[in-house]
């Protein structure tokens, strides 16, 4: 595995080894001692979650808060996003900084996000299956998040907005300027 730092504190981009052959092909999607190892991350995954999605779907900005809060190790399984995880540690060097990445089921690419990020994607294929593993079980009196459309953080989804998905909950997530200042 080769594992790259994110412009953003303590994410990192991973690309498992592929081994590839006429019958197809196969990786490691997680090795708990390679993993450590590579990030320097001593992680312990309790929840394996996973969602299918059509082309348009935006999910997010979520987080949990408090001792809710979630790493995660996020992949797709099939199709093809846009990851998007905003730094909202108030400590951090990149604080209320955001990366994106695509993620592809052919490119095999991970991203490990820490405890305190909000995380979104879209959907920029059909038939999305996305899995992501979490470090801490989910609770949903803790759960959070940012209006996905956010002006101050001007994320480009690069889904037109006139085929943008979006649930109701979701869209009414708080704007960053709210959630600061309650």
């Amino acid at each position: 595995m080769t594992v790259k730092q994110s412009p953003l504190k303590d994410c990192f981009v991973i690309e498992p080894s592929v081994f590839e052959d006429e019958r197809g092909s196969f990786f490691e999607s997680f090795n708990q001692k390679d993993f450590e190892l590579n990030t320097g991350i001593d992680i312990e995954f309790v929840q394996d979650n996973q969602s299918i999605s059509q082309y348009g779907t935006i999910r997010g900005l979520h987080f949990q808060t408090g001792g809710f809060a979630q790493a995660k190790l996020i992949r797709v399984a099939k199709g093809k996003v846009l990851d998007v995880v905003v730094d909202m540690r108030p400590d951090s060097e990149t604080y209320l900084k955001q990366f994106s990445y695509v993620l592809t089921g052919e490119n095999n690419h991970q991203l490990y996000v820490p405890r305190g990020f909000a995380h979104g994607f879209a959907c920029l294929s059909d038939d999305v299956i996305f899995v992501y593993k979490c470090d801490n079980y989910y609770h949903k009196a803790s759960e959070s998040g940012i209006l996905f459309n956010d002006k101050t953080l001007d994320i480009d989804w690069q889904i037109p907005k006139k085929d943008q998905i979006v649930s109701e909950k979701d869209q009414n997530l708080p704007t960053l300027e709210t959630y600061l200042n309650p």
